[in-house]
């Protein structure tokens, strides 16, 4: 077992602070509130858990999440730690030549808590730590993991144009992050397939420009530097804006909302050469329900590798059922090709190439429980647990064993107004 991390919760100040709607911001403030991560958008619908302020005709909004977590994994390859992955964020909205400005940003203590640079996920790729590539193992987030400038402004009656600006933040690809999905919310883990539909949410040097069009339907466009942050977690990285985006996002009713964006992202990977052009698609679906939200998500998720003209494709389906206000199920189900599963051993590598190829399809499928237990000082705090068993190609069982399963048991803490 790891030692045990000092455990900061990233809960903003918010003594004093009382409940309130929107009733107090125009048409284009509402339309920036909404957002969940950069410009990326949940479901209409979504009781989204904030505590918000009107001091001076200023709109502040604030939410935070932490999970404890402890995970244990079985297998050759399997790992325990004792940790917290945790987020808060902060945003203020103003009227401005009529239309809205918002500040945005969102930090993370993860740099602290989360030790050795990594947790345990059995499966999981993408990143490096101390100069080799992170393999059955997910990265920490960055202490700054989105700082930004959003404005918006009516265009008529049916129209709302969008502008943004993030020295870290959010492009127009893919659907909204694992840690700000609302499908996602009593999940502690990472997806497998998160490089391959939303790695980019903590992107560098990001401009975004689009378009809302009776509410229905939106249009963006995004350019940002590619490269994924280094392995120094405090600071802010820059570079070219090298890389782009589009993505087309539909919303048909409150509780109903799809995407569909695609972008070229120059050399991802800091240890390997070459683009990836990368596609995703997605429909998410959430009902308010006893004090609550029933959320799923269905997403697919494709990286095309310039450099050896490899496709690998990635399908996650995930929801969350609550039951009797203090009951949430939990379920995720995940298909991806993985070809960097042995990074970290190049002979290995190269000879599992040579016989049975570079690419495996891992499935994972987890299932779990949280029971609220209070609400304190608006801070919800609950416990829980899930369960994860995987399915794999032989040629690879021996490496991994032939029924590695993870467990992983939390207590959750969300800032929230009720």
């Amino acid at each position: 077992m790891s030692r045990l991390p000092i455990l900061c919760v990233l809960f903003l100040p918010i003594a004093g602070a009382q409940e309130m709607n929107m009733g107090g911001m125009n048409r284009a403030g509402t339309f920036l509130m909404g957002q969940a991560s950069g410009t990326s958008m949940n479901p209409q619908s979504w009781p989204m858990p904030m505590l918000m302020l009107n001091p001076d005709d200023w709109s502040l909004m604030f939410m935070a999440q932490a999970f404890v977590v402890d995970t244990q994994e079985s297998g050759p390859r399997g790992a325990d730690k004792f940790y917290s992955a945790n987020w808060g964020m902060f945003a203020a909205s103003h009227d401005l030549g009529g239309g809205s400005f918002m500040f945005q940003t969102m930090l993370s203590l993860d740099p602290a808590t989360i030790t050795d640079r990594r947790y345990p996920e059995l499966f999981q790729t993408g990143e490096t730590a101390y100069g080799k590539p992170l393999v059955d193992a997910q990265h920490p987030h960055n202490f700054i993991m989105g700082l930004g400038i959003h404005y918006a402004h009516p265009l008529g009656e049916n129209a709302i144009l969008q502008f943004y600006f993030a020295p870290v933040g959010d492009p127009a690809l893919g659907p909204v992050a694992f840690p700000h999905r609302a499908s996602a919310d009593e999940l502690p883990q990472a997806t497998l397939s998160h490089h391959w539909q939303d790695s980019t949410h903590i992107a560098d040097e990001v401009i975004t420009a689009g378009i809302m069009l009776h509410n229905k339907v939106r249009l963006e466009a995004s350019g940002f530097y590619g490269t994924e942050p280094s392995e120094n977690r405090w600071i802010i990285d820059y570079g070219p804006i090298n890389s782009w985006s589009t993505r087309l996002s539909v919303f048909p009713t409150e509780n109903w909302m799809g995407q569909f964006s695609v972008g070229r992202i120059a050399t991802p990977e800091r240890q390997q050469l070459g683009d990836v052009v990368r596609a995703t698609a997605s429909i998410h679906y959430t009902r308010p329900m006893q004090g609550s939200s029933w959320s799923t998500s269905l997403i697919w998720g494709r990286n095309h590798e310039t450099l050896n003209r490899r496709n690998l494709n990635s399908y996650l389906l995930e929801s969350v059922a609550p039951y009797r206000r203090k009951n949430f199920f939990t379920g995720r189900i995940e298909l991806v090709d993985k070809d960097e599963l042995f990074s970290d051993q190049p002979d290995l590598e190269a000879q599992l190439d040579r016989t049975v190829g570079p690419t495996f399809r891992i499935g994972a499928y987890t299932a779990g429980y949280t029971r609220d237990i209070g609400a304190f000082h608006k801070v919800q705090t609950g416990i829980g647990a899930n369960f994860t068993t995987y399915t794999m190609p032989d040629a690879i069982k021996p490496y991994y064993g032939n029924h590695p399963v993870s467990v992983n048991i939390y207590a959750r803490l969300r800032l929230n107004p009720k």
